[in-house]
C-alpha cells in the first residue's frame, strides 16, 4: 500500500540557546506543502535564504550537524531532525534567527511531543521510499565505526556503542515500527565524558552547555580543581564530587540512555537522505561523520535506482506464491518444455516468474556446443507460459482452459542468456480480458539487465472434454 506525505498539522515556537554558540534565538517549525521536503529558513539575514535538509549540504560534522546552502548555515539539526523523520513528516518549514538548532534540554523530546500529541496531515503526494535491495556498507577504518544496512520488509535501526568506559561499557539499543519514538528515545539526553569537556570549552564550543541539557560522565573521581573549571563552565555551583559516574545527574533515564541519544542522533542524520528508508539499518559506534556520509550513500542510491525500472528482486529463500507442482496444475508444459520454475509475484495485473537456466537444458547441445546460448525463441516461450500462469489463475476452474498465443510484436533481445544466469520474467496486463482475447507486456530480467521484451495478445480457450 502506497504511503503519502505528511506535514505538520500546526505552528511549533521554540526558543532557547544554541549548544555550541550559546545564543539564543527563536524557531518555528511551519507547516509546508507537498513535495517541499524539510528546509531551514535563516528570517535573521537579508534575503532570508533557505537550507535544504539534504546530505548533499553537509558542511561539518564535528559535535553536531551542519548543514550550508545559499551562503548560510545552520548547525546542529540532528534533534530536530530526528523527530520530524521518526514522526513521519516530510514537509516542513524550520525558520530560525540564528545559525544553530537550540539545544533545549538536550534531548529530542521538546520538538517530538507537540508535534506527535497533535498528530500530521497526510498530503496528496507520494512519500519518497527507498528500498533497500543490496547491503549498502561503510566503514571508517581510522575510528572503527561501522554501519551496514540490509534489505528487509521494514524500517529498523540498531545501534551499539562502545567507548571504552567503566561507566557506560557497552551499550545497546533498538528502534523498529512498534518503537514508540516519544516515549522511549525522545526522552534521551546528549551526554559527554569530563576528559572532553575542557577541549570543547578551549575551542570555544557548548557556550551553551549546562548542567541541565547534557548528561556529564566522569571515568575518575573530580579534583577540587575539575570542579571548579566545570562549575565555571556550566556556570553553576551545583556539580558534585564523584568517585566515578555520572556528575550532575542521579540516575540516567533509561540504562542504556546514551546508546538511545546516539540512536536518535542516527535517525536526524539518516533524514537527510530525503527518502524513507526500507531496511534494516545496523550502526556499531555511530557518529555524525558517518551518519550522513551513508545518508549521502543512500540518497545516491535512490538517485540511480529512480532511473532504473522496477525490477522484482527474487530471493531463493522465500517461499514462492506459486511453486512448480502449482505450476503444473496450471499449465499442461512439462520438461524439457516447461520453462518456469516459481511465481514469486502474482496479482490481478502483473505476474513475476522465475526461470534458472542450468549448463544441462536440452537445446544447449545444439545451441551452440562451443557458445551456449539460449534461444531467443525459448525466451519468449518462457514469456507466454508466464503470462499463461496470470490469465489461467484469475479463472474459476482454470484447469479447463488453456491460453494461445494470437500475436507478438515488438521483440527485442537485448542481451545473451547463458548457462548460470536466472530469469526474472515479468508479464503486465496492458488491456484486460475481453472477449477471450488478452493483450500483456512482457519483460525478462538477467539481474538488473534487461534481456528481452515484447508485447503479446493471446487467447483463453476451454479444452476439449
Amino acid at each position: 500500500m502506497q504511503a503519502n506525505q505528511q506535514t505538520i498539522k500546526n505552528i511549533y515556537t521554540f526558543t532557547g540557546k544554541g549548544l555550541h554558540t550559546g545564543s539564543y534565538v527563536t524557531m518555528r517549525l511551519v507547516p509546508a506543502p507537498e513535495n517541499h521536503g524539510i528546509k531551514f529558513r535563516r528570517t535573521d539575514i537579508e534575503g532570508q535564504p533557505t537550507i535544504e535538509a539534504s546530505a548533499d549540504n553537509v558542511k561539518f560534522t564535528d559535535r553536531g550537524t551542519v548543514l550550508e546552502a545559499s551562503g548560510a548555515k545552520i548547525s546542529t539539526v540532528e534533534h530536530v531532525m530526528s523527530a520530524l523523520y521518526a514522526l513521519g513528516a516530510d514537509n516542513v518549514l524550520i525558520e530560525i534567527d540564528g545559525e544553530e538548532v537550540p539545544i533545549l534540554d538536550g534531548s529530542t523530546a521538546p520538538f517530538a511531543e507537540p508535534v506527535a500529541s497533535d498528530g500530521l496531515v497526510e498530503q496528496s503526494a507520494a512519500k519518497r521510499v527507498f528500498v533497500v535491495k543490496e547491503k549498502i556498507h561503510y566503514k571508517d577504518e581510522i575510528t572503527g565505526s561501522e554501519i551496514t544496512i540490509f534489505p528487509d520488509d521494514t524500517f529498523s535501526a540498531d545501534v551499539m556503542i562502545d567507548f571504552n568506559s567503566k561507566v557506560l561499557g557497552t551499550q545497546f539499543a533498538r528502534f523498529t515500527k512498534d518503537t514508540d519514538y516519544t516515549k522511549e528515545i525522545a526522552p534521551c539526553r546528549t551526554f559527554v565524558f569530563m576528559h572532553d569537556l575542557e577541549m570543547l570549552f578551549k575551542n570555544n564550543l557548548i557556550k551553551g552547555g549546562d548542567i541541565d541539557n547534557a548528561i556529564v560522565i566522569a571515568e575518575k573521581s573530580l579534583t577540587k580543581e575539575e570542579i571548579a573549571n566545570l562549575s565555571k563552565i556550566f556556570d553553576s555551583e551545583q556539580i558534585k564530587s564523584v568517585e566515578r559516574g555520572y556528575v550532575n545527574i542521579d540516575e540516567p533515564r533509561f540504562s542504556n540512555e546514551c546508546a538511545r541519544h546516539k540512536l536518535a542522533d542516527l535517525l536526524g542524520d539518516l533524514a537527510l537522505s530525503g527518502v524513507k528508508i526500507v531496511g534494516k539499518v545496523s550502526a556499531v559506534k555511530p557518529g555524525h561523520k558517518i551518519n550522513t556520509k551513508i545518508a549521502a550513500m543512500i540518497k545516491s542510491a535512490e538517485k540511480e535506482n529512480s532511473k532504473l525500472p522496477d525490477i522484482p528482486r527474487y530471493n531463493p529463500d522465500d517461499v514462492p506464491v506459486i511453486d512448480i507442482a502449482g505450476i503444473k496444475n496450471l499449465l499442461p508444459h512439462r520438461p524439457p518444455f516447461l520453462m518456469v520454475d516459481r511465481i514469486i509475484e502474482l496479482g490481478h495485473d502483473r505476474v513475476v516468474g522465475i526461470k534458472a537456466i542450468g549448463i544441462n537444458e536440452g537445446f544447449f547441445i545444439g545451441h551452440f556446443p562451443d557458445e551456449p546460448v539460449m534461444p531467443g525463441v525459448l525466451i519468449i516461450e518462457a514469456m507466454a507460459q508466464v503470462g499463461g500462469i496470470l490469465v489461467l489463475s484469475d479463472l474459476d476452474e482454470p484447469e479447463k482452459y488453456s491460453t494461445y498465443f494470437a500475436k507478438i510484436d515488438n521483440a527485442k533481445f537485448k542481451r545473451k542468456v547463458v548457462p548460470g544466469d536466472v530469469l526474472t520474467i515479468v508479464l503486465t496486463l496492458t488491456a484486460p480480458l475481453r472477449r477471450s482475447i488478452v493483450a500483456m507486456r512482457g519483460e525478462v530480467y538477467v539481474g538488473n539487465a534487461l534481456a528481452c521484451e515484447a508485447d503479446m495478445v493471446a487467447q483463453v480457450i476451454k479444452n476439449k472434454e
